[in-house]
């Protein structure tokens, strides 16, 4: 037997945890990837459950406008990510708690400060505009604050990785949802609808004070924008983006089919609400996921994106061919008078569904990266396809053709997005300009 000399000996010993070790970093990824599918199951279990409630409680034109508030309502969250907790992912997922907490004081006060101000702003508007749609708003500012810290809270407790407590934050949601729905449905109001989903959402917003033990700094916001205005500002414009490019799609679609139009489009969302689930829970981890693999296998996170963006565009493809063999019985059941019209956007809104999910694997790249510009261009550039695409397509053939405008649109969309991190990725690895000078330098 040839003797083993001293380097391999210390070769082998340091090898031999490596296995162990590997797997035990396999199995904490899984861990915090589960949670956030779980908690995003039981949100947009309640956001269905919602959204079923009020299409079969106030019919089309209504749930069109309740669907107005909801969109209305996605953007200000956008700018509230954008500000508060998008930079609080990026950079304070994994750090020591002390660190942690400072800073989820101040981005859940960042993010509560948002809700105050634009919820205001709302509220004056709906009360001047009036009418059906103005009460909506209305109700709408009121609530805000509430549905802002809520989503604030889900963010930082999956910085920290303690994506249970996040879970436990939307089931406390959903139980405070339950009753108020019910009462809602006693009035049979947009307005009361908005009102008890907001609401309930303060609820859970609350109870995630005791969670973190953390009380929201709103004093603190300003010097929290300034200290991340290098990403904030850049994530701001770039997720509302996202949030106005569906809002104007939407005011757009009305104006130009009719109200009932973004009630069907809505409906054919929530026919897709599980596997959105899927999606929008992995959304809440990957970003600080790819971070994680950046640190201590930067060569891994190509391939890491890839893996993430490939599966969730092959489930949504899967989940929209299981639609199509749902029987009309049962999909009047679920959605009433919407279903009929809902149904044939299928096709077209699971192209859609699954072009995003697979740009949304290279998107957390590029935010793990820190490459805030890029990401920016490659919104831009989305959101701008969206809207032409959805507009579109409705003025040539109203609600089917604005579903494969915006699939279409998406598709092109992702595509940039993987050029983009490609090109982000090629930088990372390509040697400074003073060590090739002074390698080449005789």
């Amino acid at each position: 037997m040839t003797p083993m000399t001293a380097g391999e000996g210390r070769a082998t010993a340091s090898a031999a945890p490596a296995g162990p070790a590997r797997r035990a970093a396999e199995r904490a990824v899984v861990g915090r990837l589960s949670w956030g599918l779980a908690d995003q199951a039981a949100s947009s279990l309640s956001n269905f459950v919602v959204g079923v409630y009020v299409a079969r409680s106030l019919g089309v034109t209504a749930f069109g406008v309740f669907s107005l508030a909801w969109v209305t309502y996605g953007v200000v969250l956008s700018v509230s990510r954008g500000l508060a907790t998008d930079p609080l992912v990026v950079r304070f997922s994994g750090v020591p708690d002390a660190s942690w907490r400072v800073a989820v004081a101040r981005s859940s006060g960042t993010a509560l400060g948002v809700g105050a101000a634009i919820g205001a702003a709302c509220v004056a508007a709906g009360l001047a505009a009036g009418g059906r749609v103005g009460l909506a708003f209305a109700c709408l500012g009121a609530v805000l604050p509430g549905l802002l810290l809520q989503d604030a809270w889900r963010y930082s407790f999956f910085a920290a990785g303690a994506g249970r407590k996040a879970f436990v934050n939307d089931l406390v949601w959903g139980a405070a949802l339950a009753p108020a729905m019910v009462v809602a449905a006693r009035s049979g109001s947009v307005a009361a609808f908005v009102l008890a989903w907001g609401g309930s959402a303060a609820v859970a917003a609350v109870y995630g004070c005791f969670q973190s033990r953390i009380r929201p700094r709103p004093a603190g916001a300003r010097a929290w924008v300034r200290d991340h205005r290098d990403l904030g500002c850049r994530y701001l414009v770039e997720n509302t983006c996202v949030s106005g490019a569906g809002q104007l799609r939407a005011y757009g679609l009305g104006a130009i089919v009719g109200v009932g139009a973004v009630g069907v489009v809505r409906g054919a969302e929530l026919l897709l609400g599980p596997f959105l689930a899927v999606l929008m829970g992995l959304s809440l981890v990957t970003v600080a996921e790819a971070a994680r693999v950046l640190r201590r296998a930067p060569h891994r996170l190509g391939a890491f994106c890839l893996l993430l963006g490939g599966g969730q565009a092959a489930a949504a493809l899967l989940w929209g061919a299981a639609l199509l063999l749902v029987p009309d019985r049962l999909g009047e059941l679920v959605l009433g008078g919407v279903w009929h019209s809902a149904s044939q956007l299928v096709v077209p809104a699971t192209l859609g569904v699954a072009g995003a999910g697979l740009g949304t694997g290279a998107a957390a790249g590029l935010r793990a990266l820190g490459a805030a510009r890029r990401s920016l261009r490659c919104q831009l550039f989305a959101s701008a396809c969206y809207v032409g695409g959805g507009l579109g397509g409705a003025v040539m053939a109203g609600t089917v053709g604005s579903a494969w405008g915006v699939a279409a649109a998406t598709v092109c969309g992702s595509a940039v997005w993987w050029l983009h991190l490609r090109s982000a990725l090629r930088e990372r690895h390509r040697p400074p300009l003073d060590s090739i000078r002074e390698v080449r330098t005789p």
